[in-house]
């Protein structure tokens, strides 16, 4: 090598160092939050995201701190990319396919449908079309973690951060609600096992309520649920890269130029599929599927940390009528095509 080389890759390493250094802090911070998330979560119940997320921001005087303001940066952005991205360990596609084409044509209307209605929802409401995306995916795909994947491809603005919290916080109440009433709704209807848990798997925004409120019912309703909620997590890939490639074409692009394909999306097609040909043995797709989540804490408490109370409260009514409202829309959509199902 020669000697403008080793220096290029010495200049190169010392300043991996430096940002490696400067984000640490901030790092520990989030982390620091995680646990303290995670530790409440698994002592007293209750959604590990949302404690992060309502901890994180009792430390927003940090995020104005040169010393950790990179780090708490580093960690809503790109510790959440590497979260959603090794979400795909959770997913195959023979397990989609087993399902049958019911499922899948309940959650291709489901998803499409309600993001769209969210969209019209918030310009009727004079909001602007991206809270209609970034609030009709994650109640129709997968709850906060949607949410922050749609952030990430979404146009940054000063109130994009504002935006996907309160999305958070409102799908991680309204998926706890639907964890209690939604099973009563089923059992009054009359629902079969399949039929429950396609509805369960189909309406419940996250899937640790998925979960909690199908295994109640029974273990076969259990399970339909988990693979069909799997299923609206599967179309994480699709909806954002079409939101990526409308909103840059909606900013004028020249012809020539491609749009950008997120990187954390390409690393999520590829999990699935060596999980789908059994490249990942189920020790690995455990650990990765934990290290998933622990990325998603450590986000979402960064980004509790990038937003103040006081902006919270400035939201308004309008964003808290069209999360209920999308919500109303996807319970009463998929009852409505189950019904037309048979």
């Amino acid at each position: 090598m020669t000697d403008h080389g080793m220096g290029s890759a010495q200049g190169g390493i010392r300043t991996a160092g430096r940002r490696v250094q400067e984000s640490a802090p901030g790092l520990v911070l989030c982390c620091t939050i995680a646990l303290a998330a995670s530790f409440v979560s698994d002592h007293h119940g209750g959604p590990t995201l949302l404690y992060a997320l309502l901890l994180g921001m009792a430390f927003f005087f940090l995020s104005k701190d040169a010393r950790t303001a990179r780090g708490v940066t580093f960690a809503g952005r790109h510790v959440l990319r590497i979260g959603v991205a090794l979400l795909g360990a959770r997913i195959t596609v023979g397990e989609i396919l087993d399902l049958g084409w019911p499922p899948i044509v309940v959650v291709l209307l489901g998803v499409t449908l309600t993001i769209l209605a969210g969209v019209a929802i918030s310009r009727a409401l004079g909001l602007p079309a991206e809270f209609g995306i970034l609030s009709g995916g994650a109640t129709a795909i997968c709850g906060a973690s949607a949410a922050m994947a749609l952030s990430a491809a979404l146009p940054r603005d000063g109130t994009s951060g504002r935006d996907t919290l309160f999305v958070v916080i409102a799908v991680t109440t309204l998926s706890t609600v639907a964890m209690v009433v939604y099973p009563l709704l089923v059992r009054t209807i009359g629902m079969d096992e399949t039929q429950a848990g396609i509805f369960l798997g189909a309406t419940i925004h996250d899937v640790a309520q998925v979960v909690g409120a199908a295994f109640m019912l029974s273990d076969g309703t259990g399970q339909v649920a988990t693979l069909t909620k799997l299923l609206r997590v599967a179309f994480l890939v699709p909806v954002v890269l079409v939101v990526s490639v409308l909103l840059f074409r909606g900013r004028g692009a020249g012809r020539e130029a491609r749009p950008p394909v997120p990187g954390f999306l390409v690393a999520f097609v590829l999990i699935v599929a060596a999980n789908s040909l059994g490249l990942i043995p189920d020790a690995a797709q455990s650990v990765l599927s934990d290290v998933s989540r622990a990325c998603l804490v450590v986000a979402i408490a960064g980004l509790g940390v990038q937003t103040s109370f006081q902006e919270l409260a400035q939201v308004g009514w309008k964003p808290v009528a069209i999360v209920v409202a999308e919500t109303i829309f996807l319970a009463m959509l998929v009852l409505g095509i189950m019904m037309v199902l048979g």
